[in-house]
C-alpha cells in the first residue's frame, strides 16, 4: 500500500475511503484488485505495482466503463451449480419461487445466477396483503410496483405455467398483459381479492395463451362480460372454472349448459360474505350434455335450484365421470331428493357427498343414489339463518353406514336429529366384526350419541384421527370436545373406557 507521506497529501472522500483496511478481491482479469465501490465510481489498485508505489483511478460508472467480473470467495460460491440448483428447486417446490428466489438472489452473485433459472420459476404467487385495503399507494410506490412486477415478468417468468395474483386493488390489466406477451407457457391463473379485471385483459390472455386451462376469479371485481367473453375464445380448451356468485353466474352457466366448455373437468361457484343472496339456476340435462367429462361440481353457498326438465335435451347418461359433488349451504336450501337423483343419476364413480345444510335431502334418498364405494360423506347442519327452522329425520342414519361402511372415510353427522338407538346401530355398524381400518374422521357435534356406542367404536377404528364430540349431551362432562391426532383419540378412549366403568360402580 501506499507509503504515509503519499496518504497525508490525499484528502477528501477519496483519502477517506481508501484510509479503511480492508482486503483487496482479486479481479478475475489478473490486472487490478477491487478496493472500493461506491454509488457512482470504482477504485482499482494495479496489482504489478509494488507497495511503495500505488496508483489509483478513479473510474465512473457513467463512463461506461466495463468492470472487471470479481469471483465471491465465500462457501456459497464453492458449491456446485448443479448442488445449488438442486437445493433451490426443493425449496421452490415447498414454498413456491416467491418470496424464496428473490432473497436468495440477495447473497451472492452465484446464487443470483441459478436463482434467475427460468425453470425455476414454475409457480409463482404475488401478494400484497400487508397493504391497507382502504389505502392508496402514492404515485411513487405504485410505479415502483409496475416497474418491479414487469422487470420479474420479463427476465423470470418465459417457462411460468402457474401464476396467482393476490389482493391486488391496481394495475391487474397492466400485469395481465405483461403476462399474455411474456409468459405462452402460462396453464393455470388465480386472481384472488383482485379488482378492475377488464374484458380487453381476459381476452388478451386468451388470444395469447394457448396452454391456459384454469381460471380462478373467485372473490374479484370483473367487469361484467369478461368471463363470457373469454370462454368464447378458450373455452373450448379450459379444464377448470373458479367464480364468485355474481349477476352473471346464471347468463355463465347457461353458456356452459349450451356447450362452450366441453373439456370442463371441474366448475366451483362460491357465493361471497358480502354478496346478496340469489338463485342461481341451472339446467340439469344440459349441464350434462355440455359437460361431460365434469369431475367436480361445487356450488358453495349458494342457492342452488334445477330447471324444469325440457323435452329439447335427448336422453344422454349423466355426469359419468363425476368425482365430487358439494352443495353446502348454511342458508336457505332447495335441494331435495329429486334434484339430487336428477344431478348423481349414473354417478357411479362419486367418492365426495357434500350436502351439508340440505335439510330437504333424507337418508332414504341419499341411499338410493348409484353412488357405490362414497369415501366422504357430509351431512352436518350448519344452518345459520334463524328463519330457516328444519325439521330433520330421527331415523335413518344406520342406512347410510351399512350403504357405504366398507368405503366411508369422514363422515359428519353434526346437528342431525337422529335418535339415540339409531346412531348407536350406525355405529355399530361402523364397528363391523370389531376391525375398521378405513374410517379416518367422524363429526359427531351436537348428536345424542350414547358413550358406549363411541367406545365400541375406537375400539375397532384403529385409523380414527379425527373425532368431535362437541355438545353431544349423553358424553360424560369433560370428554365433549375435539380430538385430533392418534394419540389424543386413543387418550380419549382411555378416559372414556374408566369414566364409564366409575359410573357403573356408582
Amino acid at each position: 500500500m501506499a507509503s504515509g507521506s503519499s496518504r497525508g497529501r490525499r484528502t477528501g472522500l477519496g483519502a477517506k475511503r481508501t484510509c479503511k483496511k480492508r482486503h483487496p478481491q482479486r479481479a478475475a482479469g489478473g490486472d487490478y484488485y477491487i478496493q472500493h465501490t461506491d454509488k457512482d465510481m470504482v477504485l482499482l489498485i494495479p496489482s504489478e505495482l509494488q507497495e511503495s508505489v500505488t496508483v489509483v483511478k478513479r473510474v465512473r460508472r457513467s463512463e461506461g466503463v466495463s468492470l472487471p467480473i470479481t469471483t465471491d470467495c465465500g462457501w456459497g460460491s464453492l458449491m456446485p451449480h448443479e448442488i445449488i440448483y438442486r437445493v433451490f428447486q426443493l425449496v421452490v417446490d415447498s414454498e413456491g419461487a416467491v418470496p424464496a428466489l428473490c432473497r436468495l438472489a440477495q447473497v451472492c452473485r452465484l446464487w443470483r445466477q441459478v436463482a434467475s433459472s427460468p425453470d425455476l420459476w414454475l409457480r409463482v404467487s404475488v401478494s400484497r396483503c400487508w397493504i391497507v385495503p382502504t389505502k392508496t399507494d402514492p404515485p411513487n410506490i405504485q410505479n415502483k410496483v409496475k416497474r418491479t412486477i414487469e422487470s420479474v415478468i420479463r427476465e423470470r417468468l418465459s417457462q411460468v405455467g402457474d401464476f396467482s395474483l393476490h389482493h391486488w386493488n391496481n394495475h391487474i390489466p397492466f400485469v395481465l398483459q405483461l403476462l399474455a406477451s411474456s409468459c405462452p407457457l402460462l396453464s393455470s391463473l388465480t386472481l384472488s381479492h383482485c379488482s378492475k379485471v377488464t374484458v380487453s385483459a381476459l381476452e388478451s390472455l386468451g388470444d395469447r395463451c394457448p396452454h391456459l386451462t384454469s381460471l380462478n376469479l373467485q372473490n374479484c371485481q370483473v367487469d361484467v362480460n369478461a368471463v363470457s367473453r373469454f370462454l368464447e375464445i378458450r373455452g373450448a380448451d379450459l379444464r377448470c372454472l373458479y367464480l364468485s356468485f355474481s349477476c352473471q353466474t346464471n347468463n355463465i352457466i347457461s353458456l356452459l349448459a349450451r356447450g362452450s366448455c366441453p373439456e370442463l373437468r371441474l366448475l366451483e361457484v362460491n357465493r361471497g360474505m358480502q354478496e346478496r343472496m340469489r338463485e342461481v339456476h341451472v339446467s340439469a340435462e344440459g349441464l350434462q350434455t355440455s359437460c361431460p367429462k365434469l369431475e367436480v361440481l361445487r356450488l358453495l353457498n349458494v342457492v342452488f335450484s334445477v330447471k324444469s326438465k325440457t323435452p329439447s335435451y335427448p336422453e344422454t347418461p349423466g355426469f359419468t365421470c363425476l368425482q365430487e359433488l358439494c352443495l353446502a349451504t348454511s342458508s336457505f336450501s332447495l335441494i331435495t331428493d329429486g334434484v339430487c337423483k336428477r344431478l348423481l343419476r349414473d354417478c357411479t364413480q362419486l367418492r365426495v357427498l357434500d350436502l351439508r345444510g340440505c335439510y330437504k335431502v333424507t337418508p332414504e334418498g341419499i341411499c338410493d343414489l348409484p353412488c357405490t364405494d362414497v369415501e366422504r360423506l357430509y351431512l352436518g347442519m350448519y344452518c345459520s339463518d334463524a328463519t330457516v327452522k328444519p325439521t330433520l329425520p330421527s331415523t335413518g342414519c344406520a342406512l347410510l353406514t351399512r350403504r357405504w361402511c366398507h368405503s366411508l372415510q369422514e363422515l359428519d353427522l353434526t346437528g342431525q336429529n337422529f335418535t339415540e338407538c339409531d346412531l348407536s346401530q350406525a355405529l355399530g355398524i361402523l364397528s363391523g366384526a370389531g376391525s375398521n381400518e378405513t374410517l379416518q374422521s367422524l363429526n359427531l357435534t351436537g348428536t345424542k350419541v350414547h358413550a358406549a356406542a363411541v367406545r365400541d367404536l375406537l375400539l375397532s377404528c384403529r385409523a380414527l384421527t379425527h373425532l368431535d364430540l362437541t355438545s353431544c349431551r349423553n358424553i360424560p362432562r369433560g370428554l365433549r370436545c375435539v380430538y385430533r391426532g392418534l394419540e389424543d383419540v386413543c387418550q380419549c378412549l382411555k378416559t372414556l373406557t374408566s369414566r364409564m366403568v366409575e359410573e357403573s360402580r356408582d
